[in-house]
């Protein structure tokens, strides 16, 4: 590590890139697509220390265009270069104090790794154009052969974001018993037409370009650069959201616009060119590209990224992920046009409808696709919330007041059932049916903050508004629904109930009976709304906003047939008490707790 010695913390770690030379079986490497590569290098690096038994290893797989600098120092540099420095290190997102982070630039690319511009051994001479077409498909299994022979077996985790997301699906579709955890962000299981068209016009504009000449410009003074510069400003134009190129673009010029001379604007105008600064921003976006970056390799990469479509090769999502046994996390931001949330969705909704342990979380940041590497601090908390950066129990210790005020509640829910609690807050709940009743399952919640909470306690959650509806989650999807203490406080609740016995054939609910005595006599006495133990909000900013009673919900599922299992009914005091040994319910109860089901 280096030291920072004013406050004796670690900073960046040193890392060394290392380049493999795969062993490969007699005939080569045979690729997906009909190739063979008789021979591969990977290079990778490696950042955090790894376990006597080789189990703390996350894979990191990087996007279209990056490479296995993930993170930390290089040897010759003063600062860390990586590309995910936000995200990777002490303390941060992905913990190099409990984790080692490995990540390899992928097969095809231009960074060590075997691609175009790597020797043919054949030939002694640059691949070019007798490069074989690859699939992400052959890049997992590259990446695989590189970790086995460095003694990996297992991991931790897999996680990417973009194109290094559709590997992640990729790595926990083949390979389900080597897996632990898997995180997707910003990533699809197929690219939408929208990005296939940016794509299709991207590689049309490197194969335009004379300099390409078919992929063999190796030995040539002038390579395909106008080209992969503008496929690269096309690309980057998908990277940011309308509002975030409005904020650091909008309609400005630039500043060499007001003191240029008529014969430079002239010049600018005959190649009808504008000042505009997003355009400066594009130029210098594609300057930078070409000086890093293979032609023939993104037009490798690209077209495998393209072609990758999980259902088209399975059937559907849901066959794909039949096998799929590691804990997965999937993240969309609500800028990306690129990787859409719709798209997220739809992974998640494959999984929950094969029962799988899977989490959500939609994040609001508004910058767009390139968002997961620049806006990172809520990520980061989601994912270190993820994956914990001490090696301890995922289930947290369940206190003696929780587990007697959900007593009730608990007592209705089979044991060994698969549950799914809306509004499930800090996930205490689902921690405890877990522990007490065996029950596995998913929370529903809208608050970030108790979502990262309950994620790190071991729960599975959905970050998502009930308001909005459970479109993401499968009919039959689980066994029974929990709606402690929420259905008042839901916009439309009789949609919501219809919801629930879609998604499940029964479900626990409690709520606040407003009609019970306390709340009649504190309108009767006061003529004030009653504020107290159960009801602890002024009229002004209470979250209650359908004040019914017993008879009420009792009264909606007559009407909407549906079937009342059992009834527990609670009062607080000695009077509510005595109400209810009259059966007295509406009277006597201040919380109700109902098991319903369908009427069938």
């Amino acid at each position: 590590m280096l030291k920072d010695t004013q406050h004796s913390k670690p900073t960046a770690e040193i890392v060394v890139p290392q380049t493999l030379k795969l062993k490969l079986p007699p005939g080569g490497f045979k690729l997906e697509k009909g190739g063979v590569l008789p021979e591969i290098e990977v290079t990778f690096e490696r950042c955090g220390a790894i376990t006597a038994a080789n189990d703390n290893v996350v894979f990191v797989c990087h996007a279209l265009t990056g490479d296995a600098h993930v993170a930390g120092v290089r040897p010759g540099e003063t600062q860390p270069s990586g590309w995910w420095e936000g995200m990777v290190g002490p303390g941060k997102g992905i913990d190099t104090q409990r984790y080692q982070v490995v990540c390899a630039n992928i097969l095809g690319g231009c960074k060590g790794t075997t691609g175009p511009s790597s020797i043919n051994p054949e030939t002694g001479k640059p691949y070019g154009s007798a490069f074989p077409k690859i699939t992400v498909g052959d890049i997992v299994e590259v990446h695989r052969l590189c970790l086995q022979q460095i003694g990996i077996t297992r991991l931790a985790a897999v996680i990417g974001g973009s194109f290094g997301g559709m590997q992640v699906l990729e790595w926990l579709i083949r390979y389900p018993d080597e897996i632990d955890k898997g995180i997707v962000v910003a990533s699809a299981a197929s690219l939408n037409s929208q990005a296939l068209a940016f794509d299709i016009v991207g590689r049309h504009a490197i194969v335009a370009d004379p300099n390409w000449n078919a992929g063999d410009y190796y030995d040539r003074e002038s390579l395909p650069s106008m080209g992969l510069s503008s496929a690269r400003k096309l690309a980057h134009i998908t990277y940011l959201s309308q509002q975030l190129m409005k904020a650091k673009f909008g309609r400005d010029k630039r500043p060499e616009w007001l003191a240029a001379d008529s014969e430079f604007r002239d010049a600018i105008d005959r190649n009808f060119g504008t000042f505009f600064q997003v355009e400066s921003y594009l130029q210098h976006q594609g300057e930078k590209f070409i000086q890093r970056f293979d032609a023939n390799s993104y037009l490798h990469i690209t077209l495998a990224m393209d072609e990758y479509d999980i259902e088209e090769s399975y059937g559907s999502l849901e066959a794909a992920f039949e096998k799929v046994d590691a804990r997965v996390l999937i993240v969309s931001l609500s800028g990306d046009w690129l990787f859409t949330p719709d798209q997220s969705e739809e992974i998640v909704t494959a999984l929950l409808r094969q029962k799988k342990r899977v989490s959500y979380c939609h994040l609001e940041i508004t910058a767009g696709h390139d968002a997961f590497l620049t806006h990172v601090e809520e990520l980061k908390r989601v994912m270190r919330a993820f994956l914990p950066p001490e090696d301890a129990p995922e289930c947290g210790v369940i206190r003696q007041w929780q587990l007697r005020h959900y007593q009730k509640v608990v007592d209705l829910v089979p044991p060994g059932s698969r549950v799914l609690d809306l509004g499930c807050g800090n996930g205490s709940l689902l921690n405890i049916l877990h522990q007490h009743q065996n029950c596995t399952g998913n929370g529903v919640e809208i608050d970030l903050h108790q979502v990262i909470n309950a994620i790190g306690l071991g729960c599975d959650i959905l970050l998502e508004d009930i308001d909005d509806g459970l479109s993401m989650i499968p009919d039959d999807s689980f066994d029974i629904v929990v709606l402690s203490e929420t259905l008042q406080t839901i916009k439309r609740p009789r949609e919501l109930l219809h919801q629930i016995l879609r998604v499940a054939p029964e479900a626990v609910i409690s709520f606040p009976n407003f009609a019970c005595l306390e709340v009649r006599r504190e309108l009767l006495l006061k003529g004030r709304m009653p504020k107290g133990k159960q009801l602890p909000f002024e009229w002004y900013n209470t979250p209650n906003i359908h004040l019914f009673t017993l008879k009420d919900f009792l009264e909606l599922c007559r009407k909407d047939n549906i079937r009342i299992l059992d009834l527990i009914c609670q009062g607080r005091g000695f009077a509510e008490r005595a109400l209810l040994a009259l059966g007295w319910k509406n009277l006597g109860a201040s919380k109700v707790i109902v098991r319903i089901g369908r009427d069938d």
